[in-house]
């Protein structure tokens, strides 16, 4: 049975995100993929290796969110603590998942590789999860509901992620999502900068009820000024969740003409499908 207002957590793990080896488009892939089931994404937190750092980061979120989904730190190297937190965080053994070993065992297997405690390592999971089949890798993921607060733990490889998050995750997310439909819809401005829009941005924000409108500015401010408008509608159905959006940003789109500026044509990106 869908709910409604449902907020979620993203974390992700690696001390080579906060030094800036690796880009977190994990956290941008999820967020949005979120955002269309119709969940509400109020934090993208990055944490070190560190158990304590994963630990206090997944115990608020416990205690504040409906859904928690970490990345990364699920492999088999020293570093990769990210259950062991989680299972800190909720208060359970973290334990060897017999489903999970056995996906870990096989997948070594078939490529003719013995089962090391190194590898073993990537079985051992909260005690009472459930193991999310990896389709592309070796480290299963893992799904512990805790009643109120649904704890997902997928890995940091992005084709691994996905692979699960679409095959398994999502299906299930798809079971308690909000019954609303998303639509994410924009145009570009050029000629107007942004502070000469501003009002109008703001009383465009006010037309109607559960949008978000934005202005990004992709040029110089009065050189060359280039505006992309967007604006993240929800509703009963596409249908309404596609009229709020255009209701507004034709608004914004005239008052830019007003202003002396060219806009594009709107364009829309995401599903945004209801829940039924």
């Amino acid at each position: 049975m869908a709910e409604e207002n449902i907020n979620a957590w993203i974390i992700t793990v690696g001390n080579e995100i906060l030094i800036g080896r690796i880009v977190n488009t994990n956290a941008a892939w999820l967020g949005e993929k979120l955002t269309f089931l119709g969940f509400r994404v109020e934090r993208v937190i990055t944490v070190p290796d560190s158990l304590e750092d994963i630990e206090e980061e997944v115990g608020r979120g416990i205690a504040r969110a409906r859904i928690v989904i970490t990345t990364g730190g699920l492999g088999p190297t020293y570093d990769d603590m990210t259950l062991e937190g989680v299972a800190r965080a909720a208060g359970r053994r973290l334990v060897l998942n017999e489903k999970a070993y056995q996906m870990v065992k096989e997948f070594y297997a078939r490529a003719g590789y013995e089962l090391t405690k190194e590898r073993e390592k990537m079985a051992m999971l909260p005690e009472g999860a459930e193991a999310i089949p990896n389709p592309v890798g070796a480290a299963p993921g893992s799904l512990l509901d805790l009643g109120d607060t649904i704890v997902i733990s997928l890995p940091g490889v992005p084709a691994e992620m996905k692979a699960m998050f679409e095959q398994y995750v999502e299906p299930r997310l798809s079971e308690i999502a909000p019954h609303k439909a998303v639509v994410d819809c924009g145009f570009i401005v050029k000629g107007v900068p942004e502070s000469g829009l501003a009002p109008w941005i703001k009383k465009a924000s006010r037309l109607e009820d559960s949008i978000y409108l934005k202005s990004h500015p992709k040029g110089h401010e009065t050189m060359g000024p280039v505006l992309e408008i967007r604006v993240l509608a929800s509703g009963k159905s596409r249908e309404e969740a596609m009229a709020k959006a255009r209701r507004v940003l034709e608004y914004v789109a005239e008052k830019a003409r007003g202003l002396g500026g060219e806009t594009g044509e709107i364009n829309c990106k995401g599903e945004g499908q209801a829940n039924s």
